[in-house]
């Protein structure tokens, strides 16, 4: 997988913008966070809530971990190189659906 490949999909969610988060980039739906990506673009994180986090990391352990901020886990890690498109779609997906208003939903 590519980070183009990621971009494309959570620019394509509804009302979806990328704009600069510190050096990282970030992907928001009004205004709010739902993924970021460092500048070697190597990782992409996702902010997922717990039950969501929990449930993907068995999925695919090789590329998915627990991200840390503060000590506090508040999403998922991904090693870019070796993640499958799909999945990675599917949880940036439930990331923008979890920070969309409730009007937005039906939009994707």
């Amino acid at each position: 997988m590519k980070f183009a490949d990621i971009r494309h999909h959570a620019l394509s969610l509804p009302e979806s913008t990328e704009a600069p988060h510190f050096n990282y980039t970030s992907f928001r739906v009004r205004g709010k966070i739902f993924a970021t990506a460092p500048p070697e673009q190597k990782h992409v994180h996702i902010f997922l809530p717990e039950q969501e986090r929990e449930a993907a990391l068995p999925l695919a352990p090789e590329y998915l971990e627990k991200l840390l901020w503060g000590g506090k886990v508040v999403g998922l890690r991904v090693t870019i190189s070796k993640a499958k498109p799909s999945l990675v779609k599917q949880l940036i997906s439930k990331a923008w659906a979890g920070k969309a208003p409730k009007s937005l939903l039906t939009r994707i």
